[in-house]
Parts: structure tokens; C-alpha cells; sequence
């Protein structure tokens, strides 16, 4: 770490982008090797869905290492550089800008969300009567973009089908050329509004840097939820989180604002915002 942010133009950070990931992933905590990641426990190998040398650790959710996660990052971010301008993707000045606040970002709930997932794939293998390891949890990114934060996890869980919902044209296109690039079969890409998306499908609904949640997004973010599922927001501030949820409240089934630990954003305010369909189990903040 270390990293803070740095006196003087064109120097926004202390470190070169390529020390920035690497540290970052290796804050975030992230596993050096592939392997499975459930109940707070991560075991290498064992990536198959037969959970191989996992043992009792084959339900939980494939996690790629940063060996492997560095490499296809890197690409990923080339393809941002290269199509940026044109396609207005990210609010990035510099390539250290794109790995702190976009990739180690997009990254920063990882530990959350694979226990979330692996939790769901018990969840429902179990109420079908299957193995816990035959039913993989399926998410989307709503307003994509850029690919954030779909792409990031779709290249950390390499196993998770995730669909990246996005209405302009150019930007499903980038995303097509990503998907391409970095060989991501887990990944679709929808052009679509969200509100004609396909209902009831998905088990995680995941927004960042969207619109703020109105009792009528909320709606249209809620019917693409499956039951048992659950809304995650990549939000900043405590205090507009209060302020944008008692707005919707009685819409939602229960809401929680975890804090996040950005690398070298200490100093910036991150939560993920987990909002349960009405009907569900309530989790309150």
C-alpha cells in the first residue's frame, strides 16, 4: 500500500499503475492461485464444478487468483484507453485513475459477494435437492458502461454468468469487443433499457455510478430480481445512502450499507448497498 495521493500535475498517485493493481489486488485480499472461496474459507484448486480437491469447500464460488486476474485487467483497462475518447467510458485522467477508482473499486466487495453467491447456490441446489456445486448463481450489471463493475467480477468469478445491461449502442459494442478480447465466456451483453430487461431473472443485481434509486427505479430494478435475490449498490457517502433509501422506504424489503476499503481511497467514503425484494428476508441497516 502506500500509495497516497501525490503533490503536483500529472503525478495523481504515488505509484506507477502497474504497482497500483498489484498492491491493490493484494489488499483486497484476493487469492494469490484459482481456487474456491465459500464461508469465509478459500481452498486452491478445485475449480471444477465436481469441486475436485476442494473437499468441503466444492459448493463455494471460483475465484481466479491475481496471477490470472492481472493479466486480464490489464487488457481490459487497454481497452478502455484505446476506445475512452470515443465512446465516453469512464471519468478516468490517467491510467492510475482507471486501477484505483474503476478496477480496485469494482473489485473492493469481492469477499461479499462470492460469499453472497455461494450462499444462493446452496440456497437453491438444496431446495431442488441437487449438489450444492450444480446450480450457479446468475447476476447482472444494470447501465454497464464501461463494463463496471461487471467486467472486474466477471473475471474474478470466471464460473458466474453475468449479464452486462446497457442502452447505447456504442457501449454494448465496446463491451462485445471486451468479452472477445479477454475470451469472457461467463459474460452477455444486453442492449436493452432496464426496464424492458427480462424479469425475474437474476440472483444479484449489481449498479454503479447509476442514477439515484427513486421509488420508480427501484421498481424497475426489483421485477429483475429472482426471489431470494437482492439488489447491490456501489454507493459513497453514509449520509446520502440515508438520504436516497428513507426516499424509497416501504418499497424495499430491507436494506445494509457495508462499508468498503478501497486501496488508496482511505480517505473516500465506499459502501456496497445490499436491498432485499419486498417479500423476502429482512436485513436492516
Amino acid at each position: 500500500m502506500g500509495a497516497k495521493r501525490a503533490a503536483g500535475p500529472g503525478t495523481p498517485w504515488a505509484l506507477p499503475p502497474d504497482r497500483l493493481l498489484a498492491e491493490g489486488l493484494a489488499a483486497l485480499g484476493l487469492p494469490p492461485v484459482d481456487g474456491r472461496y465459500a464461508r469465509g474459507a478459500f481452498v486452491p484448486g478445485g475449480t471444477g464444478n465436481s469441486g475436485g480437491n476442494a473437499g468441503d469447500n466444492a459448493c463455494g464460488i471460483v475465484v481466479r487468483g491475481i496471477d490470472s486476474i492481472t493479466g486480464l485487467v490489464v487488457r481490459y483497462m487497454n481497452e478502455l484507453e484505446l476506445f475512452n475518447a470515443a465512446f465516453d467510458l469512464v471519468g478516468a485522467d490517467t491510467r492510475s485513475d482507471i486501477v484505483v477508482r474503476h478496477i480496485l473499486d469494482s473489485l473492493a466487495p469481492w469477499r461479499l459477494v462470492a460469499d453472497w453467491l455461494a450462499a444462493v447456490a446452496e440456497r437453491r441446489a438444496g431446495a431442488d435437492g441437487a449438489g450444492s456445486a450444480d446450480y450457479l448463481p446468475v447476476m447482472a450489471d444494470v447501465g454497464s458502461g464501461a463494463g463496471l463493475p461487471g467486467i472486474p467480477l466477471a473475471i474474478a468469478f470466471p464460473e458466474i454468468p453475468i449479464t452486462l445491461i446497457e442502452r447505447m449502442s456504442k457501449r454494448c459494442a465496446f463491451l462485445e469487443g471486451c468479452k472477445a478480447v479477454l475470451r469472457l465466456g461467463n459474460v452477455t451483453v444486453l442492449e436493452s433499457e432496464v426496464e424492458k430487461a427480462p424479469a425475474a431473472a437474476f440472483d444479484l443485481v449489481a449498479f454503479r455510478a447509476f442514477r439515484p434509486l427513486d421509488a420508480a427505479m427501484y421498481r424497475s430494478l426489483e421485477r429483475l430480481v429472482r426471489e431470494g435475490g437482492t439488489l447491490a449498490a456501489w454507493k459513497a457517502r453514509r449520509d446520502k445512502i440515508d438520504e436516497e433509501m428513507e426516499g424509497i422506504r416501504g418499497e424495499t424489503g430491507g436494506w445494509e450499507a457495508i462499508p468498503l476499503k478501497v486501496p488508496f481511497m482511505e480517505n473516500e467514503e465506499r459502501h456496497l448497498v445490499l436491498v432485499e425484494r419486498r417479500g423476502d428476508e429482512v436485513r436492516r441497516s
